[in-house]
């Protein structure tokens, strides 16, 4: 039975229709007590998952979260990625996400065994790489770092040490603005933060004079430099509740809009344009693969669970410990 549903599960999806007489959120909280399970979610997901969410935040936030749960089964609402650092990080623990489909253009962008050759041309060099990757390349990790805390782990090293830095090239050249340190980059990037178009922000600023434009490092050069503010998921919600402004223009994937707006319900927040003229906002068609029938399918039946080798995540779990270890 088991691997049945596990199969139907990697196609996304169960051919078992939910009966239209269930409320979800009410058999998803039944269930959360039923099996002492958890649900972790990112910002990006949908706005009923995020709803019904026990820990909601970044990717530091849950990673932090992961390590401490004493739920018997995490569910994690988010990409592929992030599923797998709650298992490294808490290797005893049922981890299982709503949509094995559910990956990541950023972590896709650095397969292991190109990265295990770039990183032989540099023996020397200590190598930082950003949450968003495989576990196979935390594995080839020294320290792993989120967009909180990257400035941090970067300044945490010697200034003499180089430094390889993967997989994001974007938050990558960021970093070397704000340390001042000669990075040697992986060429990755995550294509929700490429999709913003510069001249289209520039437009819409014209458009909106009293709002201020606020960035994920994600997101290329150009546009992190006509920013007022650049930060985190976490550090944008910091600024948009400190800051005396009373609009914003955001560029970052749109579903942290909705908490943007929880926040400071008083507030206007527009997501920022990009390239493509059918889509008004950057969205992860990834994150936005979890929806509220699955995680109610995913509880049920325990399925999809991640489920890696242990060397691998021994060897994975030393890179984010490091991480974890400066706070």
């Amino acid at each position: 039975m088991k691997s049945e549903i596990q199969a139907l599960f990697s196609r996304g999806y169960l051919d078992k229709p939910i009966p239209k007489h269930l409320n979800l959120v009410d058999e998803i909280n039944k269930l959360k007590k039923e099996k002492n399970a958890v649900i972790l979610a990112h910002y990006y997901q949908v706005e009923e998952i995020q709803d019904i969410s026990d820990y909601l935040g970044d990717s530091l936030y849950l990673a932090k979260m992961a390590e401490k749960v004493s739920a018997d089964m995490i569910v994690f609402a988010g990409v592929h990625f992030m599923a797998e650092t709650a298992k490294i990080i808490n290797p005893t623990k049922k981890v299982v996400l709503p949509d094995l489909k559910a990956g990541c253009s950023l972590a896709d962008s650095c397969p292991p065994d190109q990265f295990a050759a770039f990183k032989a041309k540099h023996p020397d060099a200590i190598v930082v790489s950003y949450i968003n990757c495989s576990a196979e390349i935390k594995a080839l990790t020294d320290i792993v770092c989120t967009s909180s805390n990257a400035v941090d782990v970067i300044n945490s090293i010697p200034k003499e040490q180089s430094i390889i830095f993967a997989p994001d090239k974007n938050l990558g050249r960021y970093l070397i603005s704000q340390t001042g340190r000669d990075l040697i980059l992986w060429e990755g990037s995550c294509i929700v933060h490429e999709a913003f178009s510069f001249d289209k922000i520039v437009a819409l600023s014209r458009k909106h004079p009293e709002a201020k434009f606020i960035a994920h490092p994600e997101s290329e050069s150009q546009v992190l430099d006509f920013a007022h503010y650049i930060g985190s998921t976490s550090g944008l919600l910091q600024f948009i509740e400190s800051d005396n402004a009373e609009s914003y223009i955001v560029a970052t994937e749109a579903g942290i809009l909705h908490e943007m707006q929880k926040r400071a319900p008083h507030k206007t927040f527009i997501p920022a344009p990009v390239n493509d003229d059918t889509c008004a906002c950057s969205e992860c068609a990834f994150m936005k693969l979890n929806t509220l029938e699955k995680l109610y399918l995913c509880m049920k039946y325990e399925l999809p669970e991640i489920e890696l080798d242990e060397s691998l995540m021994n060897d994975a779990r030393a890179s984010i410990q490091r991480m974890l270890s400066l706070g």
